[in-house]
């Protein structure tokens, strides 16, 4: 017998998905999690959430310091 277990994808949490964001953005991402990711297991509206909010965020550390270079 086939163990149907292992067939279906687990979606990720959010803090899961915000932490895979955080590693792709920098770009330090494993191959094998690549992998999971590619397959399956992410909420989009998650994603499109994590994104934004980590893009948001280096717009304002980007901000922060081209004021403090300017001042």
């Amino acid at each position: 017998m086939t163990d149907r277990n292992n067939d279906t994808t687990r979606t990720r949490s959010f803090m899961s998905t915000m932490i895979a964001i955080a590693w792709s953005f920098i770009g330090l991402r494993r191959r094998k999690d690549f992998d999971e990711d590619v397959a399956g297991g992410f909420n989009y509206v998650y994603v499109i959430g994590c994104a934004l909010i980590a893009v948001s965020a280096f717009i304002g550390v980007l901000l922060t310091a081209v004021h403090f270079a300017v001042t």
